[in-house]
């Protein structure tokens, strides 16, 4: 590893570390203040605060300290010296009941603990199988306006049967119709047009009802074609229909229906209108709520006219409950208003039905197709208690598959897994206090399953405290009472046994004695507490600004540490991965790691790893004293093992040195005026040095010649240089001088008075009158620069 990797390697990791000290200064000051309150008094309201409290119910547990110090987090009790067997801890707990076996879902009953602000996770799976027997129910709005559609379906009920057994194993098929309820003002109330709503166009009509059961789920197509041409219209004042009516009646009344358990079910809802909503009954002046229970009479729904139309939720409910896909084949004018319903009903599937049915039998299989490839589960809480608990289910789908907007996986094959990661968790326990055994039942249905999961939780809202059941909530009463009388000396007593020898102050100076026992004052620095008051969580040495820097407890003035944390501040990782070099030893093995830092044992050392030394092993001067060794030994056999006790390096003789090729070669001068060669090489388990046998010396007359050479070749080289420069200087003037010639050559001024290159004339004028001035001319010859001086 490079070093500016290693120092690189080194910033990341104090980073990392800086990063995780901050992290766990905050989550221990997260809990500590949620689990640290002066406000706690009792074992449950310690538990309440959270999953990470715990309470310490052992008796003299923190002497003199209020009882609200009894309610900690678990580690930070232990710190504090409360042993682990009085320690109330509830632990969240899961249990999974294999006896129960099943085909599709599993597994079938769980059991889970949780404790107010904890959470239990558990895994669900849902297989899907091949070639389900299937129970169609057919649901038909016979108003008016789908005449054309019920003609249709006289003939296609045959192939819609052919078809579906390509994917089912045993089909059937059952019937029902339905209209709004018979009450104004959704019919007319006139006697000739309640029996016969349609008697204004001369056409004979069925009387308006809610919903009518026609035929069970049967396997005899005859009989299912022999009541569709028995069919006949019927007729209402209002646009919507009183479809959830008729669809909360097909879903509970399982025996009437003929709805097979080990089936799947489908319900088809062939409709033009939208359909009436809770609360929309009360222009009736209907106001009972609807009780979503089976109120058939004669095959025909008896309290049409008495209770509400059912709620989205109360319908999604009963068919979630009693298994049931949800088929809407809706005219294209409505199907907005259905598309903004269907997120609301689990296990639906929404078609557009196109004029005179046409298309019906291909949605009805497409639908089956589709309802069956989506796997999705719904969980379910007792009303009374879900406003305590909150569940997040997250889909693991198989190969091929994908997870939907809602949290199910779709294009799911037949004998495919899909798994549900599912967690429960509890934000309270309940106002009233816990019966023993008290159970909340939490229901994991798959929708379609005809299965489903129980999860049965059991609330951890009390404390036990042990055999004794003594959580010592309150602080235990000192009988006191005064002796008239009573001498100094005894009151003496009184006050000696609130007082430590070694510091002879009562209660320490941070108490007071009462009834010969310290109660402990109360301090903004935290917390006081010990029999004579003598020991404190704060007076102990900070790191950052924090009590043991937030890594440790401070009990009796010092530092107890969490595990990984060593130091008088618990400010040094007790891990040395920090110090590991490249060659994953520590500080390279030249030092130790200190506080999470390399400290060399040689001085010579250096880096953040001990992995520099200018001075070491690459320096030919650090070997001399070995080599010197071995040659005052000599070059034998046991010499050599001799030397290499006291050496660092390990030695080895060589005749020809040059045939060494990698590494450093040095030389080590002798007293006798010769030299050894030796070559250096640095192997894994240190340097390796191979000394040459043979000396090279050199004599005082070869020293002369060749200090003489030297001299007259430095002589000699010399003088050339001189010349050298002396000729380029000439050439340069030389060159000067002509230039200037041909300059006065070419000038165009009288010669008269333009000085050849050779003289150069001096002109003298004197005005002694204006109109006769006087001038003298002296002509002076100049020395040409090539004349040799005389």
């Amino acid at each position: 590893m490079t070093s500016w990797l290693r120092k690189k390697c080194s910033i990341t990791l104090r980073s990392v570390l800086v990063i995780l000290t901050a992290s766990a200064v905050a989550s221990y000051h997260s809990v500590e203040k949620r689990c640290a309150s002066p406000f706690v008094s009792t074992c449950g309201e310690c538990l309440s605060r959270g999953p990470e409290c715990a309470w310490c119910f052992q008796k003299r547990f923190l002497d003199g300290a209020h009882v609200s110090e009894r309610c900690d987090s678990a580690a930070q009790l232990l710190l504090k010296g409360c042993a682990e067997e009085f320690i109330e801890n509830p632990r969240v707990k899961v249990e999974v009941n294999t006896t129960l076996s099943s085909s599709q879902v599993a597994p079938r009953d769980i059991s889970i603990q949780l404790r107010p602000g904890s959470e239990a996770s558990f895994i669900v799976e849902v297989k899907q199988l091949e070639r389900y027997p299937v129970d169609l129910y057919y649901l038909v709005d016979v108003s008016a306006s789908m005449q054309d559609n019920l003609d249709r379906l006289k003939t296609v009920g045959a192939t819609l049967s052919h078809r579906m057994r390509e994917h089912s194993s045993d089909f059937r098929v059952g019937f029902g119709s339905f209209v709004d309820k018979p009450v104004s003002p959704y019919i007319d109330v006139h006697p000739s047009k309640i029996v016969n709503p349609c008697s204004d166009y001369e056409v004979h009509c069925r009387p308006a009802h809610g919903f009518i059961h026609v035929l069970p789920v049967t396997e005899n197509m005859t009989d299912f074609k022999h009541v569709i041409q028995q069919q006949r219209i019927s007729g209402n004042m209002d646009t919507p229909e009183g479809g959830f009516d008729a669809m909360l009646q097909a879903a509970v009344c399982q025996k009437d229906i003929g709805w097979r358990p080990e089936a799947k079910h489908l319900l088809l809802v062939m409709t033009d209108q939208p359909s009436h909503l809770a609360l929309d009954s009360k222009l009736a002046g209907i106001v009972m709520p609807n009780d979503g229970r089976c109120h058939l009479v004669d095959n025909t729904y008896s309290q049409s006219a008495n209770m509400e139309h059912p709620t989205v939720g109360q319908l999604a409910e009963k068919l979630l409950e009693n298994n049931i896909y949800s088929i809407f084949a809706v005219d294209q004018m409505q199907y907005k208003w259905y598309e903004d319903l269907v997120d609301f009903l689990p296990g639906t599937y929404l078609g557009k039905l196109l004029p005179k049915a046409s298309n019906l039998t291909n949605l009805v299989v497409d639908a089956y197709k589709k309802l069956l490839s989506d796997v999705g589960v719904e969980v379910g809480i007792e009303d009374s208690e879900a406003h305590r608990f909150w569940v997040n289910v997250s889909p693991i789908c198989p190969n091929g598959s994908s997870v939907a907007r809602n949290g199910k996986c779709s294009n799911v094959q037949p004998k495919q897994t899909v798994f549900f990661n599912i967690t429960v968790g509890m934000h309270s326990c309940p106002a009233e206090d816990l019966q023993k055994g008290q159970e909340v039942l939490v229901v994991v249905k798959p929708v379609g399953f005809n299965e489903s999961v129980t999860v049965r939780v059991q609330q951890a809202c009390g404390c036990s405290c042990g055999e004794a059941g003594l959580c010592h909530e309150d602080p235990e009463p000192t009988i006191c009472i005064p002796v008239p009388g009573a001498s100094p000396a005894a009151e003496r007593r009184v006050m000696d046994s609130c007082r430590e020898e070694s510091s002879g102050l009562v209660c320490s100076g941070r108490g007071a004695c009462v009834c010969g026992a310290c109660v402990c004052d109360d301090s903004n620095l935290g917390t006081i507490y010990g029999r004579f008051c003598e020991k404190d969580d704060f007076s102990c040495p900070y790191d950052r600004g924090v009590v043991c820097g937030g890594r440790g407890q401070c009990v009796s003035g010092e530092c107890l540490c969490q595990l990984g944390w060593t130091g008088e501040n618990c400010g040094c990782p007790a891990s040395t991965e920090s110090c590991l070099s490249a060659d994953g030893s520590v500080c390279s093995g030249k030092g130790k790691c200190v506080c999470g830092k390399c400290v060399c044992n040689d001085p010579r050392y250096s880096g953040a790893f001990c992995e520099k030394c200018p001075t070491c092993s690459n320096s030919c001067q650090s070997h001399w004293s070995c080599v010197a060794c071995h040659l005052s030994k000599g070059f034998g056999r046991d010499d050599e093992q001799q030397c290499n006790k006291s050496c660092t390096s390990l030695v080895a003789y060589v005749d020809d040195i040059t045939e060494l090729i990698r590494g450093k070669y040095c030389l080590y001068h002798s007293r006798d005026q010769c030299f050894f060669r030796f070559h250096m090489e640095l192997a894994t388990h240190g340097p390796q040095l191979h000394i040459s046998r043979h000396a090279e010396c050199m004599s005082s007359q070869r020293y002369f010649k060749t200090f003489l050479s030297v001299f007259l070749l430095t002589v000699v080289l010399g003088l050339g240089i001189l010349a050298v420069v002396r000729l380029l200087l000439w050439n340069k003037d030389w060159s000067r001088r002509v230039k200037d010639s041909e300059q006065y050559e070419d000038n165009n001024k009288n010669s008269a008075y333009a000085p050849t290159a050779n003289e150069k004339t001096i002109t003298y004028r004197r005005d002694r009158l204006p109109e006769l001035p006087m001038e003298m001319h002296v002509h002076v010859p100049k020395m040409p620069l090539n004349d040799i001086w005389p």
